[in-house]
């Protein structure tokens, strides 16, 4: 059978992850020939925009032979459609964190200290997206262990926004945003423990969702903790996004945190196709992590989906902040005990970026007594969130309180000014990890900033444990009213 051409990357429209999973079906694209394109954009659009810091061409290519060898199976079986229900992104090019192990593949973290490092096992999320028939094609670019909200690693390329390759792509999954925006690959994997999928969908223009505490489990080797960081998915489409949550959604044995009911029937994605009802919107306009001014362009893209969603039938009525900056301080032991208890030998200290090493000798000032403080505060602050938005269910606030960054203005030489430049820039995300609700970051307004055009996103935050298909019907519900761009050819500087 004569394949048809992949879309090239850059021009044109490339598929999203379900078209491409379709087309696969299909036969209209092979399988092998699509993730040697994707590997090819990966080495010449993704080294562009700093996407991925290890491009995985053995893995890759094995990966998608095996999913040739299905397709052509159910193909003489007749059971493609099974294959479809079970496999949704069977042959997909999927990219995961470099935070995430794979066994046998690097995994550096974004740190000098594990350059050339080998992972032994696999993390359970990423067995989910390798049993899932995905194709990894890489690790993506991280800042050093994850840590801030830009991707700025000790080893190896920057990631930047392909709307402007002077800004940053956000972080910490700053290269799987700027690989989905820039069309290498229509889906990836992140990780978030204070908006760093959100921050990167919004500085890239795409979407990301950060699920429910308890929706996809840490295990077999990683821990819950306080329930902060969770594994997410970015895309361009509120679609791919859901499909993505459907492939990671997971419960292991012995977790710790119990997963807040279900999907429902047909999963997350069909959570997309059904109309939420008439909602109860807060919208919150007041930053929460820092005093800070907020960029108009981005109190505009605020407005424009209080239009929307008044138009869809829905009430926004304007809440106040549930907590000052003052308070929010409470999330800093937390934060910062777990960069101290990172287990390094005392020589590495010397080798670690400036953030890093702030954030570790901040953590080691904290005994016991400040760290069960900080738990409870932490605790207090999610219940007095709570009891301010019981009426609601979401809370609208921009994504960021700017345009995409320029590093410089964020990423700073003294570890405190660099953090308190982090929050300036973040001050809403991270408040639904510490509540451990869903939120979801979507595209959906754009704005000339000195004369080249940017994305301002709006996150949805839920007031519920376990309404992830709620926000996911809702962000649907924006995107069918008002499409934004699907793709972005990286724009010099």
């Amino acid at each position: 059978m004569t394949q048809a051409p992949v879309t090239p990357h850059g021009a044109g429209t490339p598929r999203g992850a379900l078209e491409t999973a379709a087309a696969l079906r299909d036969g209209e694209l092979d399988p092998t020939t699509l993730a040697e394109q994707t590997l090819e954009a990966a080495r010449t659009t993704g080294a562009q925009v700093g996407a991925f810091s290890h491009v995985l061409e053995e893995l890759s290519l094995a990966q998608a032979a095996s999913a040739a060898r299905s397709l052509d199976a159910a193909r003489r079986t007749g059971t493609l459609d099974r294959l479809a229900t079970a496999f949704p992104l069977l042959g997909v090019p999927l990219p995961i964190k470099d935070l995430t192990q794979v066994a046998g593949q690097p995994f550096g973290a974004g740190s000098v200290l594990l350059q050339g490092n080998i992972a032994e096992v696999t993390d359970g999320v990423a067995q989910s997206l390798l049993d899932a028939g995905t194709v990894t094609i890489g690790k993506t670019t991280v800042p050093e262990f994850g840590f801030p909200c830009y991707t700025e690693p000790a080893i190896g390329a920057p990631a930047r926004t392909p709307w402007d390759l002077r800004r940053t792509a956000g972080g910490s999954s700053g290269g799987a945003a700027a690989a989905v925006a820039s069309g290498v690959v229509p889906i990836a994997h992140g990780t978030d423990g204070g908006g760093s999928v959100r921050i990167p969908a919004a500085c890239c223009g795409i979407v990301g969702i950060k699920p429910s505490r308890g929706v996809v489990s840490p295990g077999p080797y990683g821990t819950d903790g306080m329930g902060l960081v969770t594994d997410g998915i970015l895309a361009r489409s509120v679609r791919d996004a859901a499909v993505g949550l459907d492939l990671i959604a997971r419960e292991h044995p012995g977790d710790f945190m119990p997963r807040p009911g279900s999907a429902g029937k047909g999963g997350y994605l069909a959570a997309c196709d059904q109309a939420p009802g008439p909602l109860r919107i807060g919208v919150l306009t007041e930053p929460l992590a820092a005093p800070t001014e907020v960029h108009p362009a981005a109190l505009r893209a605020v407005d424009r989906a209080v239009e929307l969603l008044r138009a869809m039938g829905h009430e926004a009525t304007p809440v106040p902040a549930p907590f000052t900056p003052e308070q929010w301080r409470t999330f800093m032991p937390l934060w910062t005990v777990g960069a101290a208890a990172m287990d390094l030998p005392a020589e590495a200290e010397g080798r670690l970026m400036e953030l890093t090493r702030w954030l570790r000798e901040q953590g080691r000032r904290y005994d016991g007594v400040d760290l069960a403080r900080a738990v409870s505060g932490v605790q207090a602050i999610a219940r007095r969130t709570g009891e301010a938005f019981a009426e609601l269910d979401v809370v609208l606030t921009p994504a960021l309180a700017a345009p995409p960054a320029f590093p410089a203005d964020i990423q700073q030489s003294d570890g405190a000014d660099d953090f308190d430049a982090q929050c300036a820039f973040t001050p809403w995300t991270s408040t639904w990890n510490m509540t451990g609700r869903a939120a979801i970051s979507v595209p959906l307004h754009r704005e000339q900033i000195d004369g080249v055009e940017l994305p301002f996103g709006v996150q949805l935050g839920a007031t519920r444990a376990g309404d992830d298909a709620l926000l996911l019907a809702l962000a649907a519900q924006l995107e069918q009213a008002d499409p934004w761009p699907l793709v972005r050819t990286p724009r010099p500087s």
